[in-house]
């Protein structure tokens, strides 16, 4: 089976992290979506759109908000690589994710990102902007950057 990036609609990327993203919802706005698939279809996903921190929305970065996977072997590799290489080509300078720290981030290291450090920690819930927490996305996060 050979693997290729391919393009998707939003609609369907979000339809895919809906079925296979393991703790987050589908998005509600993108920049771009790509998809890597194979003769079976598509194997996995990457929504990338503006930083979810306002600080870091500079108009110069982009944030992987979503990339999922069916279990696909070198899936999300090739994802964050031709994510960042489509960012480039758009003009952006900058592209971010988090992970879990549990999540280890080999994929992210093997497509030449970096590990930035260690962010955040709370939730989103606020008394001004009430949300509904998910309790096991609470906690510290790590940032990455593609190099």
């Amino acid at each position: 089976m050979s693997l290729s990036i391919t393009p998707i609609f939003f609609a369907e990327a979000n339809a895919f992290v809906g079925a296979h993203h393991r703790h987050h919802k589908p998005v509600v706005a993108h920049v771009f979506s790509i998809a890597v698939s194979d003769e079976k279809g598509v194997r996995g996903v990457a929504m990338v759109g503006r930083p979810v921190s306002r600080h870091l929305d500079d108009g110069w970065t982009l944030e992987v908000n979503r990339l999922c996977m069916d279990g696909t072997a070198n899936a999300c590799s090739m994802l964050y690589g031709a994510a960042w290489r489509v960012a480039k080509a758009m003009g952006y300078r900058r592209m971010i994710t988090y992970t879990m720290p549990e999540d280890g981030g080999h994929s992210l290291r093997a497509s030449g990102w970096r590990l930035v450090g260690l962010r955040g920690g709370g939730g989103w819930n606020r008394k001004s902007r009430p949300r509904i927490d998910v309790p096991e996305l609470n906690g510290q996060k790590c940032l990455w950057e593609a190099a």
